[in-house]
């Protein structure tokens, strides 16, 4: 999905009742300003905190405010709810078991990753789902990149050759105990490059890792259902002031570079430079590089990290979805439970095994 001229808020002639479940420093910061850009009719927030829940109340226009979401859900009947908040001290996600509450009030559910802390648990949504008719979308902001948008096009396209090869750098560690509590920050960020592997090449059929216990980073084998392979490189230890991520596809005589989610490269097919006779490394103009980058001068939109980052993209994926009421394609709970399968091949499985991974029915 290409964004268009973007609309603003009050634009819109339908939107959608809403909630909001979670008064943090991320949704500040990310999701309630991306609203801003949606058919949303924001009519409550909810946190534990009840003074915070009335300032982001007053701060981003809903009426009312409550400490407690089951009475909000059943004293405002949202058609959507959206759910930001943080883990049990067991380790579990809170957000789980508040979106199977607001499916069973009839709610449809966006709520940020993860979206469990374990394949049973999706598959309980995904039961829920179903029964209600109503949907849950995790966010998963990577996938809704212009530049990610962008690389799946051309992957897609017959010129590209299909996508038979992909590595993917991001700094996460893997901790040495491998208990629930100790997998948070871990199942906090895989979610990233799991779910830029699945949106780009589909469900891993196996994989093995290994593991550095001095930083914690990994490096890890992939082999995907389609038959290509891949890497993933959980660059633990990487400097701050050093590039975030990168992703780089290889297809047949072309290769598409990500950089920090926002510079794009497509390497077309078709170039020559003869080998021991080229004088000169450039290509013809209908086979040179293309690169795409935001210029970050201008008071675009495009310019906002709401926009490059994925955020306002997805969340307008979610609300087209409800008003349509059609089902996402994607961040939708089949997503979650591939990311939840590679989650638990690291929780449960030993480096250097080879691990195969259920396919889904």
């Amino acid at each position: 999905m290409t964004l268009g001229p973007v609309k603003y808020q009050f634009e819109y002639d339908e939107r959608i009742r809403c909630a909001f479940i979670g008064a943090g420093g991320h949704s500040f910061r990310n999701v309630y300003p991306a609203l801003q850009y949606a058919p949303v009719d924001l009519v409550a927030v909810c946190d534990i905190n009840a003074e915070r829940a009335a300032d982001y109340a007053r701060l981003f226009g809903a009426a009312a405010h409550y400490a407690d979401y089951r009475v909000m859900l059943a004293e405002q009947r949202p058609t959507a709810v959206f759910i930001v908040t943080s883990y049990n001290a067991d380790g579990r996600v809170q957000a789980t078991d508040i979106a199977a509450d607001c499916l069973a009030a009839g709610a449809h559910v966006w709520m940020e990753k993860p979206t469990a802390a374990s394949v049973a648990e999706i598959r309980e949504l995904q039961r829920l789902s179903d029964k209600t008719e109503r949907f849950v979308m995790t966010g998963v902001k990577k996938v809704f990149t212009p530049a990610m948008e962008k690389t799946k096009q051309i992957l897609d396209s017959a010129e590209f050759g299909g996508a038979r090869s992909i590595s993917v750098r991001y700094p996460q560690g893997l901790p040495a105990e491998r208990d629930q509590p100790s997998m948070v920050g871990f199942l906090d960020h895989i979610y990233h490059p799991g779910a830029v592997l699945n949106y780009l090449m589909g469900p891993v059929e196996r994989l093995s890792y290994e593991w550095d216990s001095v930083s914690g980073g990994s490096v890890t084998n992939l082999r995907f259902r389609s038959g290509a392979v891949g890497t993933m490189h959980l660059a633990a230890g990487s400097p701050v002031t050093s590039p975030l991520e990168r992703v780089e596809v290889v297809g047949r005589d072309a290769a598409v570079v990500i950089d920090n989610s926002v510079e794009l490269t497509y390497y077309r097919p078709g170039g020559r430079l003869p080998y021991g006779r080229s004088g000169s490394y450039i290509v013809e103009d209908n086979a040179a590089p293309l690169r795409w980058r935001p210029e970050f001068s201008l008071g675009q939109l495009y310019n906002k990290n709401l926009f490059y980052l994925g955020y306002v993209p997805e969340i307008l994926h979610f609300c087209e979805s409800v008003l349509t009421e059609t089902p996402p394609q994607k961040g939708k709970l089949a997503d979650s439970l591939a990311i939840m399968r590679l989650f638990e091949a690291y929780r449960f499985h030993p480096e250097g095994e080879i691990i195969t991974l259920e396919e889904s029915p």
